[in-house]
């Protein structure tokens, strides 16, 4: 009778090994590609070409003179030289007639929006390399995918605060809350 319900206990823990390993599994591997939507730019934007024509990232991406960052840059700024089709980019001219001829801005997702109750200054943050926070996109063709957290709506390149009290410590700047929290 002893061995019976020995052999009965071993039996039970075969299912609940195999039940916590698969869902252990579905955790890590599954459940993070099934809270990430995979969305396209509303139109390719090509850093490439305006770089190969000599601009700098501080022609479009500037500070204003307040020293808040300006971000990505308007319609303004891009009619500048796009008030026509200047080449044959089948993007660009969509640019000119939806948005530009419209005045529409353009609905760019963003990579890196923070919540509302950080306060991020890039003037503070001004000399570093912006690939540090940022994809790499200055010798882009097409801008990556954007991966929206179907949860919280941010992106999955969304700087993280362990990220930010990580580049803190290490360069002996403050991680007290209200440096970056307001």
């Amino acid at each position: 009778m002893e061995e019976n319900r020995a052999t009965k206990k071993c039996k039970g823990f075969l299912p609940f090994f195999l039940g916590f390993f698969a869902s252990c599994v579905f955790l890590w591997v599954v459940f993070p590609k099934v809270i990430y939507s995979e969305k396209k730019q509303p139109i390719r934007f090509s850093h490439k070409i305006h770089k190969e024509q000599g601009m700098e990232c501080a022609g479009c991406h500037f500070f204003r003179d307040d020293g808040t960052y300006a971000g990505l840059p308007t319609n303004e700024k891009c009619g500048e030289c796009h008030s026509d089709v200047l080449g044959q980019d089948k993007d660009e001219a969509t640019y000119v007639a939806e948005y530009l001829k419209k005045g529409k801005e353009v609905p760019w997702l963003i990579y890196q929006h923070q919540p509302d109750n950080v306060f991020f200054s890039h003037k503070a943050h001004d000399g570093q390399d912006c690939t540090t926070c940022h994809p790499a996109v200055g010798e882009s063709d097409t801008p990556p995918a954007h991966k929206e957290n179907i949860l919280s709506g941010y992106s999955e390149k969304t700087m993280r605060m362990y990220q930010c009290e990580r580049c803190h410590a290490e360069n002996n700047v403050s991680n007290a809350c209200y440096v970056c929290h307001k």
